[in-house]
């Protein structure tokens, strides 16, 4: 199977593919489809997905849309959460449950390995850790898991996990405008470790940056565009999974990985968050 290390460096985050709040199927499930299927044909290879989002409906997409899978597709999903009747995240942190959901998210994916699993804090805690990774380190040497990784992490985490299983990727907020993982980056680039931003375009409200505007005029591209490429320039180790519901915005994604920044636009983007 592909790893992690070998997918590009645009994936596709498919959290948005869904309904209101993360909650229930999308408006409309046709054009769910087509948004991962034009994945697939723009060449995108690791796709971030979880259970808990629907919960079970981007993965029931994914299937549909996508099985059987192209043998380069990368599939990572998370475990360490649950969702109630009101949408409510709540955490599901034992080592049963997390046993579980990586055999839910087998079955419902239909394949017999998982290109990569993430814990993910609810809070920020490291209650019960070694218990938690060491369900997820069994599960991966029993060949059902390929690449572990830890999100909502701090470096101390990534340490305490690695002296049990090695870890993979780590996925944090992060982006031009929200710099305070710019430390653990650059540290998990030493080690080798990926670093995966979620909202790296803002999250659910979206960057209004005047300075990213005038960087994205200059270049005749959108300001999504060159948030996205500031990432890719900014170190080595990102990867990038932004989300849409629209084929339109999906390959306008996927372009920003051709827009290259010199050094005066870098220097008034690196401004933005310091």
């Amino acid at each position: 199977m592909k790893r992690l290390s070998d997918v590009k460096r645009i994936g596709f985050g498919a959290m948005r593919l869904t309904g209101p709040g993360i909650m229930g199927p999308p408006a409309n499930p046709d054009q769910a489809r087509q948004v991962l299927q034009r994945a697939v044909e723009l060449g995108v290879d690791h796709i971030d997905t979880s259970d808990y989002y629907g919960p079970y409906v981007v993965n029931d997409l994914i299937r549909e849309s996508l099985h059987p899978y192209p043998p380069e597709l990368v599939l990572v999903t998370k475990v360490g959460a649950r969702r109630d009747e009101t949408g409510a995240w709540l955490p599901a942190f034992e080592p049963d449950d997390i046993k579980e959901a990586v055999h839910d998210n087998l079955g419902r994916l239909g394949v017999e390995r998982l290109g990569g699993v993430n814990l993910r804090f609810m809070d920020g805690g490291d209650s019960d850790f070694e218990a938690q990774w060491t369900v997820l380190a069994d599960l991966h040497s029993q060949g059902l898991v390929c690449d572990l990784g830890l999100s909502n992490c701090t470096a101390e985490q990534v340490k305490m996990a690695q002296d049990i299983a090695p870890v993979s990727m780590v996925q944090n907020a992060y982006n031009v405008a929200h710099r305070d993982d710019d430390d653990l980056v650059d540290w998990l680039a030493e080690q080798g470790i990926y670093y995966v931003p979620f909202f790296p375009l803002g999250g659910f409200s979206p960057l209004a940056i005047e300075a990213v505007h005038g960087v994205a005029a200059k270049h005749d591209a959108t300001h999504m565009q060159v948030a996205l490429a500031w990432l890719l320039q900014r170190s080595e180790n990102i990867l990038l999974i932004p989300g849409t519901s629209s084929v339109e915005h999906l390959e306008e994604n996927v372009r920003a990985g051709r827009l290259v920044l010199d050094e005066e636009d870098l220097a008034t983007l690196d401004a933005i968050g310091r």
